[in-house]
């Protein structure tokens, strides 16, 4: 999860994308991402790294119909739901874990739904937006889950499969 962009991003936040989905392949896991309809994103960047590694990725979209920014996806499912609070439920409750970069609404909803679920939240530190505001802390008083931190894509996706074994 993580930033679209019209948040302007930069090509440091790519490579770390890219990491991910790199080493979310690597550990032979399916990549479940949020498809846009009109820009690429973070987790379109992601999608493409795992598909370059041979991993497997599910595109979760907004609206109607399968045509999406990124072509390259094993998959991709139209929720009919807007982009905005609609499509981030089934996208998030399809996952095991979350990792966030950076982030901005659209990312907040995400870890938020993650929270309240108790689906794992792994953030890289560093990349700005959300990702920094929620590191090592909870999303509120309840205390459910707390968003965890990595330094690097591959720690995030370590720390994330030994979270979902605890879960």
């Amino acid at each position: 999860m993580g930033s679209a962009s019209d948040l302007g991003y930069d090509s440091k936040l790519e490579k770390l994308a890219e990491g991910v989905g790199f080493y979310i392949a690597k550990n032979n896991c399916v990549l479940i991402f949020g498809a846009e309809k009109d820009g690429d994103s973070l987790s379109t960047v992601a999608s493409r790294a795992a598909k370059k590694e041979g991993g497997i990725t599910i595109g979760i979209t907004y609206g109607k119909g399968l045509n999406t920014f990124e072509q390259g996806s094993d998959a991709i499912i139209a929720t009919g739901l807007e982009r905005g609070g609609g499509r981030e439920l089934p996208l998030v409750l399809s996952c095991d874990a979350i990792i966030c970069l950076s982030g901005g609404s659209g990312t907040l909803t995400e870890m938020a739904i993650a929270y309240q679920a108790g689906i794992p939240v792994v953030v890289i530190e560093g990349t700005g937006g959300w990702s920094d505001k929620l590191a090592n802390q909870f999303i509120d008083a309840r205390n459910r889950i707390k968003v965890y931190s990595a330094r690097t894509p591959e720690d995030a996706v370590v720390q994330s499969l030994k979270l979902i074994k605890k879960s």
